[in-house]
């Protein structure tokens, strides 16, 4: 071979090379995108949670059949935001969490932290405001998102709504299964919770009796100008995936609520509905 066939051989393979190192930083670049949050809950083995990006609008919030705004039971709407409350209503500190029944991320937030926010919430130390989104339905299609949305807020009508949303998230399928789309698979999942299964719940579920009060919820998610859910909030501050430089997990979240609670007596009121 000539030098200089061999010199446009070596200047071909470097090209070669570059593209190829310049696609990869194209998908890496891409795949950060799409990564909205992801915190290392070492302590309970889980690798990272993953937070799903917001993006675009709900396709399912225009339909022109939605119905007048019913409120589930002891439903809040503090500065105009839909949420359901659980814990002592005293408590000194809050938790927002705002959260679709699709996602994938929040299933992990939810069945890492749950025992913990349970025990926070007994003590009076914490006091939980659910907020409910249909992101994904707006992203991949489908109702499920809004579907379950409205079973857990017939739930909380029952005085159910933490057993059954804890049961929709163990119960959660794959994020492209629309399975909570279908009223049918939110009643049999209801049969877990004991005393849910009624008939005043199905036809709560069936008649889609607060569709528009998710729909409510989800806009002002939307235009809360959060990045994607889970989105986890204590006192109004961003705990996910991050507080400062420390990681979200149990034991974190018991001392960010000590330390906020210092000097402050716990919540001693029933606690709310649900």
């Amino acid at each position: 071979m000539s030098e200089k066939n061999r010199g446009d051989g070596n200047r071909s393979a470097r090209e070669r090379l570059q593209q190829q190192r310049e696609r990869d930083k194209a998908r890496e670049k891409q795949r950060r995108v799409l990564i909205v949050s992801a915190a290392v809950v070492g302590v309970l083995g889980l690798a990272a949670v993953v937070g799903v990006i917001a993006a675009g609008g709900d396709k399912n919030s225009g339909s022109d059949k939605a119905g007048p705004v019913v409120a589930p039971t002891a439903a809040t709407a503090e500065d105009g935001k839909p949420a359901i409350p659980t814990g002592k209503a005293d408590a000194p500190s809050t938790l927002a969490v705002w959260e679709d029944f699709r996602c994938p991320a929040c299933a992990q937030f939810e069945n890492v932290m749950r025992d913990t926010v349970h025990e926070l919430e007994a003590s009076g130390a914490l006091k939980v405001d659910y907020h409910l989104a249909t992101l994904i339905d707006g992203n991949m299609g489908g109702s499920g998102s809004l579907r379950a949305a409205n079973a857990a807020a017939c739930a909380q009508d029952a005085g159910k709504f933490t057993a059954y949303h804890d049961t929709l998230y163990v119960n959660q399928p794959p994020e492209t299964d629309d399975a909570y789309g279908k009223n049918a698979k939110l009643i049999e999942l209801a049969a877990k919770v004991p005393g849910l299964d009624t008939p005043a719940f199905r036809s709560c579920v069936n008649d889609g009796t607060h569709d528009s009060w998710v729909k409510k919820s989800h806009e002002a998610f939307q235009n809360g100008g959060f990045r994607g859910t889970p989105s986890v909030l204590l006192n109004g501050e961003s705990i996910f995936p991050t507080k400062g430089n420390e990681q979200i997990s149990p034991a974190n979240l018991k001392k960010w609520v000590a330390e906020a609670n210092k000097g402050k007596k716990p919540g001693t009121a029933s606690p709310s509905a649900g």
